[in-house]
């Protein structure tokens, strides 16, 4: 019973660093936040939240990957 419980606790602590990992990455980087309004010229109308939330998703899962040592070349060079 103790061998079933501990199983789960190692899938969840990957996935809890993982998202740590992403929180601390897109609050660094900026992803998935709105563009700051300002005045004057404005490029694009901006992302709508879709594209925000695609953007965390995407960041989770290469996040989740890295934690799992599961990053390939390509990933890694990015």
């Amino acid at each position: 019973m103790d061998a079933l419980n501990s199983a789960g606790l190692g899938a969840r602590r990957n996935e809890d660093i993982a998202l740590d990992l992403m929180k601390f990455v897109a609050g660094t980087a900026g992803v998935g936040k709105p563009a700051a309004p300002s005045t004057g010229f404005t490029g694009a109308g901006g992302s709508k939240p879709d594209e925000h939330v695609s953007q965390l998703l995407a960041l989770y899962s290469r996040c989740l990957k890295a934690v799992e040592g599961k990053v390939t070349e390509k990933e890694a060079a990015k």
